[in-house]
């Protein structure tokens, strides 16, 4: 690996990007047992900060001879999944609209917050155990990989997240305003 490469992966963005990660996905893997509206609270704060940092992210090429493994097994992911899905009831699943305005069509189809947090705690979770193991090929490829697949897909879900994220903190604050009001 070249010089300026193994710099890349120590860069102040990185590292940044690195601890927003890690308060992420201990928070998912501890969600259970949580308030679900301090949760939610946790959640519109990092979220933000947490794209914000991915943005920062710099661009690396790979050849791809130093991919890690996958970390986060299928019971890891359910772990996550189902625990939040606990914690947010009825909440969970939810019905989206897309509009492509390009081919001008509007799709419906149900979606779920915690299928949404978990899809992005999966990618991000697999990057940090190849930071913790050290070993600066694979860092590397594991920023690359991060970044691709940031700008592919868990970008977006992080996105449409936060946005049914908001949607439930308000919910919970109208229903206690009534609450309190009666």
């Amino acid at each position: 690996m070249k010089n300026s490469s193994e710099k890349v992966i120590y860069q102040k963005d990185v590292i940044e990007f690195v601890q927003v990660s890690v308060q992420y996905c201990a928070l998912l893997e501890q969600g259970a047992q949580s308030k679900r509206s301090e949760l939610v609270d946790t959640l519109l704060k990092l979220m933000p900060l947490m794209y914000t940092k991915a943005l920062l992210l710099p661009k690396v090429e790979s050849d791809g001879s130093f991919l890690p493994d996958e970390q986060v097994t299928e019971a890891d992911y359910d772990f996550v999944r189902y625990g939040l899905a606990d914690l947010f009831g009825n909440d969970d699943e939810y019905l989206e609209v897309v509009s492509d305005d390009l081919m001008q069509t509007d799709e419906t189809g149900w979606k779920r917050i915690s299928e949404q947090l978990a899809d992005i705690y999966q990618p991000v979770r697999n990057f940090l155990a190849t930071y913790k193991e050290g070993v600066e090929d694979c860092m590397h490829d594991a920023l690359w990989s991060i970044v691709d697949s940031f700008e592919l897909y868990w970008g977006e879900c992080l996105v449409d997240a936060l946005r049914r994220l908001h949607r439930i903190k308000f919910a919970i604050k109208d229903s206690i305003d009534e609450d309190t009001e009666g």
